[in-house]
């Protein structure tokens, strides 16, 4: 979430000026439900050919999200 991507950025650089965008805090309770044990579950129903919880999005905003994630994944 971005909370935890902010708090990880302060601790790692602390001579930088990093805050969040946001001016009220919403944590994401999706987010947090998010437990070891259901991302190994997760995992491996996929490496067994299961695809679990599947979303659906239409082609263009596929598309655009795709070219999110590259960005970001591009960034060193």
């Amino acid at each position: 979430t971005e909370v935890n991507l902010v708090n990880r950025l302060v601790a790692r650089f602390p001579d930088k000026h990093i805050r969040l965008l946001a001016p009220d805090l919403c944590m994401c309770a999706t987010m947090y439900r998010i437990a070891p044990q259901n991302l190994a579950w997760v995992l491996e129903s996929l490496l067994a050919g299961r695809v679990v919880n599947q979303i659906t999005v239409p082609e263009e905003t596929a598309r655009w999200a795709r070219v999110a994630l590259d960005r970001m994944l591009a960034i060193k």
